[in-house]
């Protein structure tokens, strides 16, 4: 790990997309846009080393099936687990129809003003390829959905060189209830997605985690579709006095180090006993690890302590920094929660590693990286729902606001706007 001050962080979380990233991902989606199905046919074998037509990309229902028959009965069961934990957190968040009547004033009118809210119709969700089977990813995208009652759920996840997709993918897919999957990757499967094609339907929104060529696609469709949000490397900040244990700290920064060669990770401590202690735990638990190498770049490149003066000093950079996950192992968390004012999850006390909220706790752990929790917020139903502005007038009540309209319209110069509301009393 780096040690750094406090002053040394400024820059280290901004997430940045290259020029290049940026313009070799513009031509791709310009070919999906332009030549649809003929276009991803090219793309999937160029980055995805497939060779797949146009009728492959969907996954069959025999395909699902048969997917199904690979699964044992005990990674079924703990899928089952994990749906019903993250379908009782996310039917929680979510909100609904309101409509409250306000008197107009002594002209005795009603006024009905609330909030309509429906779901999206229908919705992307990416999936990640690569070495492991994300199925927790699958599960913490497609129920949120479902919970908020989407329609349609297309999910689109990279297939390997035999044009398969793991096993494990396609069962959460179809224990959760997504409504078809697509065997596409890349900023190609974003485009398809965004502007549909022969065979791939067009959404309303894109969701779900990919590497920085699947970030800038969803970065640069915005605006035709929604998305969730624009998300980078993985990252945690420990934020820790001298009663946390080394052993466990050290643990969880090599649980966010093994993801990827890109992960950051923070301790954030007063404690130099402290920062001492897990460097060494460090060197001593990443021997053991299936994933050495990865999480040996990570610490080495983009794990960081950082000696403060004090916790309130410790929030400051938490606060700074708007980590994806937050972990506090401190002797009275309680008194600092109120102060953290940007993270993606917030982990409190030593029996809570980021961990549970990968895999069972309930609220998605598809978060927002690079300092973006100043802005975005977590994945939830709520990223499904849409809502309308509900008015309703009465008579009396347009007669009380008629003046308020007339002079509002006169200072902007829309006359029309004016006499809309005039008309209605000649």
């Amino acid at each position: 790990m780096k040690r750094v001050s406090k002053n040394e962080l400024k820059n280290l979380l901004r997430n940045t997309l290259s020029i290049e990233v940026e313009q070799s991902v513009s031509k791709i989606l310009e070919g999906v846009r332009l030549r649809g199905d003929e276009a991803l046919i090219d793309f999937e074998r160029q980055f995805d080393h497939v060779e797949l037509n146009a009728q492959e990309f969907k996954v069959s229902s025999k395909e699902l099936i048969q997917a199904g028959t690979q699964v044992s009965k005990s990674v079924r069961s703990v899928l089952a687990v994990m749906i019903k934990n993250v379908r009782r957190y996310q039917k929680d968040l979510l909100y609904h129809d309101w409509i409250k009547s306000y008197s107009s004033g002594k002209a005795g009118g009603k006024i009905h003003l609330g909030s309509l809210v429906r779901p999206l119709d229908r919705v992307g969700v990416y999936i990640p390829g690569g070495t492991a089977p994300l199925i927790s990813t699958v599960v913490m995208t497609v129920i949120p959905a479902k919970v908020a009652g989407v329609k349609e759920i297309i999910v689109t996840t990279p297939p390997n060189q035999s044009g398969k997709i793991n096993p494990y993918i396609l069962e959460a897919c179809r224990l959760t209830g997504a409504s078809h999957v697509y065997k596409l990757g890349g900023a190609q499967a974003i485009g398809a997605l965004a502007f549909g094609t022969q065979t791939v339907p067009r959404v309303d929104k894109i969701v779900g985690p990919g590497n920085k060529y699947v970030a800038s696609a969803k970065r640069q469709v915005y605006g035709l579709v929604g998305i969730d949000m624009v998300a980078g490397p993985s990252e945690v900040l420990i934020l820790a006095d001298d009663s946390a244990n080394p052993k466990h700290v050290a643990a969880d920064l090599l649980a966010q180090a093994e993801h990827d060669v890109m992960a950051k990770t923070f301790l954030v401590t007063p404690s130099m006993k402290l920062i001492e202690a897990t460097e060494q735990e460090i060197h001593l638990q990443i021997q053991r690890l299936t994933r050495k190498e990865t999480a040996e770049v990570s610490i080495r490149e983009r794990g960081y302590a950082v000696k403060v003066k004090n916790l309130e000093e410790a929030v400051e950079v938490a606060n700074k920094i708007a980590p994806e996950h937050l972990e506090i192992l401190c002797r009275r968390p309680s008194s600092l929660i109120q102060k953290l004012r940007s993270a993606g999850a917030i982990f409190v006390g030593d029996s809570t590693p980021e961990p549970v909220g990968d895999y069972v706790a309930g609220p998605s752990h598809v978060l927002p990286t690079g300092g973006t929790a100043r802005f975005f917020s977590p994945l939830s139903s709520r990223d499904f729902l849409k809502s309308m502005s509900y008015l309703k007038y009465d008579q009396k009540s347009l007669t009380k606001d008629l003046k308020v309209i007339q002079s509002i319209a006169t200072l902007e110069g829309l006359d029309a706007h004016q006499k809309s509301a005039e008309v209605r009393f000649l």
